[in-house]
């Protein structure tokens, strides 16, 4: 697969006659020009904004689960079916977002999503009962759920030119906002005075922020890169008058590689909201302190600062991703040992290590814009990649729940992540192969 960064050809910086194939050639329908540098910092600054929202509400809760479960009398198993809830609202609402991204425009998406997050932040420590905490929960993760598969196809379409790049900076400020969460939410709670509601409050207010700069792309309906308003390809031989076939006709699901990407994109979102829900009761269950276990959560998390930047910048410099699939794999392999083997005395290590192998959502997200050659084949893609693969995933927290309730301990749980990082590698070989969606349909 040719470099990302070169292989969608870009407005000439000197004023060159723009090209059909380039996707920022408007910014609002009707519009002459292309979009203003000021406009394209606006949309980057939106788009790691966005990021910064994508995790708080899953690893804020993480930090604090033990005192929401006291505080809301749940049980283990109870709070398997919480850490659940983020897969499953994915699935559901994931799919959603390319017909909404047609009908409304994806920055108007995104706004919105922004602002269902906020809501969701502001109200769900305060309703005082499980049912209650969970529809708040669902409200929140739909606005992240219709943001997560808009991602890529905001790049995609406002950065053809700067793929690797831009994926890699939202990436990375996904990923501090997850450490971020993980970090704070203690010490914070602490210092507002102990209370967990007031902790996992606080961060409706960063979401609150994430929606203003996205309030500008609320009227632009123009449509996603490489699709007509009716959602047809418009780039290709298609662009240039020679018969293509179009995006939306393509039958996804008979694509090796689509499927080999939803599962991989499964597998990790697995071990990582498993590991967002339950590493700190894993520590905390060992000995460690509440503060700390969050701080480990937090190291967790922080790996992908600077890898989730790296990993699409060299993910994209190579025709098969297939190798850094297998390190990431084996360093999860390692760290799950060493949380069944010696959870407190190495608790540093595994949890540098697990940060290493959380790194895999980074890398899927890249794979999903190199494995379309057109704009709607990543919105396809994309939302078929991560729906499928957020369902899959679904089960994987809530097992982790029964079995610990049941057996008493977190010997079976460990046991069961380990395993799954064994398909995931195999998965991800197969998604990493230098391939397109639309050779294989």
């Amino acid at each position: 697969m040719p470099d990302d960064e070169t292989q969608t050809p870009t407005l000439n910086r000197g004023g060159a006659a723009r090209t059909p194939h380039d996707t920022r050639a408007q910014l609002l329908p009707g519009a002459a020009e292309a979009p203003a540098p000021w406009l394209l910092r606006l949309i980057a600054v939106g788009l790691v904004l966005a990021a910064l929202n994508l995790r708080p509400a899953i690893t804020s809760l993480g930090a604090l689960l033990e005192e929401v479960r006291q505080g809301l009398h749940m049980s283990g198993s109870v709070a398997g079916v919480l850490t659940s809830v983020p897969p499953l609202c994915f699935a559901v609402f994931g799919v959603m977002a390319p017909r909404l991204a047609r009908r409304f425009g994806a920055g108007a998406v995104v706004c919105a999503g922004m602002a269902a997050i906020a809501a969701g932040l502001l109200v769900r420590p305060y309703i005082g009962s499980t049912a209650g905490f969970l529809a708040a929960s669902a409200l929140a993760l739909m606005g992240i759920a219709v943001s997560n598969i808009l991602m890529p196809v905001i790049v995609k379409r406002w950065f053809p030119d700067r793929v690797g790049t831009m994926t890699g900076l939202y990436s990375m400020a996904l990923a501090l906002g997850t450490a971020l969460a993980a970090a704070v939410t203690v010490p914070v709670t602490g210092a507002l005075g102990g209370d967990w509601q007031t902790g996992l409050v606080v961060w409706a207010v960063l979401a609150a922020v994430a929606v203003l700069p996205w309030i500008v792309l609320v009227r632009d309906r123009t449509p996603a890169p490489g699709t007509s308003p009716s959602g047809s390809s418009t780039s290709g031989p298609a662009a240039s008058g020679t018969p293509a076939a179009e995006a939306p006709a393509l039958r996804i699901t008979r694509s090796r590689t689509a499927w080999g990407l939803a599962c991989f994109f499964g597998l990790q979102a697995t071990a990582a909201y498993i590991t967002m829900g339950w590493m700190p009761q894993i520590f905390r269950d060992a000995g460690v302190s509440a503060g700390t276990a969050g701080l480990l959560l937090a190291v967790t998390m922080a790996m992908g600062v600077p890898l989730a930047f790296v990993i699409p910048r060299v993910a994209s410099r190579l025709k098969q991703q297939g190798p850094i699939v297998v390190v990431l794999g084996l360093c999860g392999l390692s760290g799950y040992s060493g949380l069944y083997l010696a959870p407190a005395a190495g608790a540093w290590a595994w949890a540098l290590l697990l940060g290493v192998a959380n790194c895999a959502f980074p890398l899927a997200l890249t794979m999903i814009g190199m494995r379309a050659r057109s704009g709607a084949g990543v919105v396809r893609l994309s939302a078929f990649a991560q729906s499928t693969g957020y369902l899959l995933s679904i089960p994987g927290p809530l097992l982790v729940g029964v079995l610990y309730q049941h057996s008493g301990g977190w010997g079976l749980p460990i046991a069961l992540m380990a395993g799954l990082m064994i398909p995931q590698m195999v998965a991800g070989i197969l998604a990493g192969r230098d391939r397109t969606i639309e050779d294989e349909c």
